[in-house]
């Protein structure tokens, strides 16, 4: 299996089918700093990153945007200081496609 950091994001339709338990726990396991949490009974990945200050959390959620744009695939974005929370999810389907935890993988990419 091509590691998720290595994949892109396909197009996403409304009628896509989310990923299913088994999946889902496989998948999980590539990304482990990452929690599936449920808003609004949406499942979602969500994980929150560490910085020093203000300034290198606006660089990195700047680095997420970029990334967000190249995959056509966009998430929320909580920017305070010394912290960036992104959480993925697929609009269109209200819920988890694979796309979401190759944008997650990704985003740890980014986190050096």
């Amino acid at each position: 299996m091509t590691e998720l950091s290595k994949q892109r994001c396909e197009a996403c339709h409304a009628d896509a089918p989310k990923v299913g338990d088994e999946e889902l726990a496989e998948l999980v396991k590539q990304i482990p700093d990452w929690a599936a949490t449920t808003r609004d009974s949406i499942l979602m990945l969500e994980r929150t990153y560490s910085f020093e200050n203000f300034k290198q959390a606006m660089a990195f959620s700047v680095q997420v945007g970029m990334l967000a744009e190249s995959e056509g695939h966009h998430p929320e974005i909580t920017i305070e200081w010394g912290k960036v929370r992104v959480v993925w999810w697929s609009h269109k389907i209200k819920g988890l496609h694979r796309n979401d935890f190759i944008c997650a993988s990704k985003t740890d990419k980014l986190y050096v």
